[in-house]
């Protein structure tokens, strides 16, 4: 099975298992879905995910959601760029996501990263998600 947009697919199976209160989720794996995870568990969003093997060379995700007080910590969860319509920001016009509580994932050349890290390091890019 081809998807068109592999990393909207991974936010839609963390917004879909948050909304059922699991515990974890799985997901399939890629660098670009790896990076985002890391961003996200740098960020404290998630508890942690972990690549295991499947088998034909491919590999899966299993992330740890978090909760607090029996609420998922990501309020909201949602893709800006899309396959469709790209969204490229400088460094200037990134976006502060509800009033900086929130966070923006960027693809940058110098990695992917959250917004308050690419304007630390004076970098724009593709945003690629929201997350509040």
């Amino acid at each position: 099975m081809s998807l068109n947009d592999p990393l909207g697919d991974m936010l839609t199976r963390i917004r879909n298992a948050q909304m059922r209160s699991k515990s974890k989720v799985s997901t399939p794996g890629s660098t670009l879905r790896a990076n985002v995870l890391e961003v996200l568990k740098t960020e404290g969003y998630i508890r942690d995910y972990s690549s295991t093997e499947v088998g034909n060379g491919r590999t899966e995700f299993e992330i740890e959601l978090k909760y607090f007080e029996g609420e998922p910590v990501i309020k909201e969860i949602a893709r800006v760029s899309k396959p469709g319509r790209r969204v490229y920001k400088a460094v200037r016009d990134l976006p502060r996501i509800h009033n900086g509580l929130g966070i923006a994932i960027l693809s940058t050349p110098k990695g992917v990263m959250a917004d308050h890290d690419a304007r630390d390091q004076n970098v724009g890019g593709e945003i690629l998600c929201t997350v509040f």
